[in-house]
């Protein structure tokens, strides 16, 4: 079987399109506030996208930035490229007990998961969708009919090895847990639902867009690519919508679809697209008195917008991320984004700069965003009995002495080394 990004039976001609600018949703043309509204196409079926691909032939660029991205790469066909994990003997088995064991192994047919109890199989899972970047880790997904369920065995990138699924039992095999289109929602662009159920839902094989890519915050390109191909001197682009025009809070309800912690769904997943209230297709509140109660995992928002960055000014996701180029760990970029604001001469700037020197402007992200363990996602690694938390950047921006004194010791360390190093080669 032949796997693509973009699945459909029929062909689809490659046409030219205008649907991104140069950066992070800050479109050079593109329709303003009141057209998004109006001129946007809505994904009431597989037939309004495009596919990113379309987007390549006139954003090649970008769409080149992009493929690189998590977004892009948080689900994938099951090729061996894409599977973080090994096959190879001794290191593709995960011990449950003395007798029961889950190995990894490559079959003529495909990747399996495959459960043993005293040396015999008893069941077994293909790889069938990929789920994760592989950054922090990666989940796999099997068919059963038109159904997905999630595999019982997850790859954890921190501790590089095979580790049992979140959430699962830890001396139990299970096969079975259904993934839901909530779940899918935010990890692909669509996946079209073939049956009226919620807990077992059905979905059409064909008609899948992996990745979180160009139309999950543009909007369906269709409508988009035939007005360009048909009108290819007009440079203000219709039926498209430009994420960085959009109102603040339209802006922040597109990024909180994922990152704006547990939602209730109001209307089908995948109902709500770019440029649309949140709070029509779900109920939410991202915000908890409690800092504690919000996790690091999935509620980015929340956490955001209890900080003062977030509360004394006009502040949005796009202020800080370009989603799309990979800037994973890139702490001097996002300092720098820091910097426009905390300049020499503002109200809050860091205090240590004296102390330290202007080295500390290369780091804010350590003292003000360190890692903090999920509560949320965490693994039990084997023969361990407690889970091992994921560490993420918590979004609530402020001050950790704790983690600040580390960053200070480390800064303070090669400062001494830098200049110990200089007066050598003054020597």
């Amino acid at each position: 079987m032949l796997y693509h990004r973009f699945f459909i039976t029929r062909h689809r001609t490659t046409i030219v399109i205008s649907l991104i600018a140069s950066s992070v949703f800050l479109l050079a043309t593109c329709i303003n506030n009141s057209e998004n509204k109006k001129q946007t196409s809505k994904a009431d079926s597989f037939r309004q996208f495009a596919g990113s691909e379309a987007c390549a032939n006139c954003h090649k660029d970008i769409f080149d930035k992009h493929i690189h991205t998590e977004h892009h790469l948080t689900s994938r066909p099951p090729l061996e490229k894409n599977i973080s994990g090994s096959f190879e003997n001794g290191k593709n088995v995960f011990v449950f007990d003395p007798v029961t064991n889950v190995t990894m192994e490559k079959r003529d047919s495909g990747f399996y998961q495959v459960a043993y109890q005293n040396g015999k199989e008893v069941r077994k899972g293909r790889f069938d969708i990929v789920i994760g970047s592989g950054r922090k880790g990666q989940s796999y997904l099997n068919w059963l009919n038109n159904r997905l369920v999630q595999l019982p065995i997850t790859y954890f990138t921190p501790a590089g090895q095979w580790s049992n699924s979140p959430g699962y039992y830890r001396n139990r095999v299970t096969f079975y847990r259904p993934i839901t289109s909530r779940c899918l929602e935010c990890h692909s662009t669509y996946f079209e639902k073939i049956s009226d159920t919620q807990r077992f839902e059905d979905f059409d094989r064909r008609k899948i867009i992996y990745g979180v890519d160009c139309e999950k915050c543009h909007g369906p390109a269709a409508a988009h690519v035939a007005f360009q191909t048909k009108n290819p001197t007009v440079k203000e682009a219709k039926y498209i919508v430009n994420p960085g025009k959009l109102p603040r809070q339209r802006l922040l309800d597109l990024c909180a679809l994922c990152h704006g912690g547990e939602l209730t769904k109001t209307k089908p997943s995948f109902s709500f697209q770019a440029g649309d209230t949140l709070s029509n297709y779900f109920t939410w509140n991202p915000a908890d008195p409690n800092i504690a109660n919000i996790d690091v995992h999935g509620n980015q928002l929340g956490l955001l917008s209890v900080s003062k960055c977030f509360t004394i000014g006009s502040v949005t996701c796009i202020n800080c991320h370009n989603v799309h180029e990979n800037e994973n760990n890139k702490v001097e970029i996002f300092s720098q984004r820091c910097i426009t604001c905390h300049s020499a001469g503002h109200e809050k700037t860091c205090k240590m700069t004296a102390a330290i020197g202007p080295v500390i402007t290369q780091n804010c992200i350590d003292c003000h965003m360190p890692k903090k363990s999920s509560h949320a996602v965490a693994v039990f690694l084997q023969g361990a009995d407690v889970p091992t938390p994921s560490l993420m950047r918590t979004h609530y921006i402020t001050i950790y002495p704790e983690d600040t004194k580390k960053v200070m010791d480390k800064l303070k360390n090669a400062s001494t080394l830098m200049k110990a190093k200089k007066k050598d080669h003054v020597k």
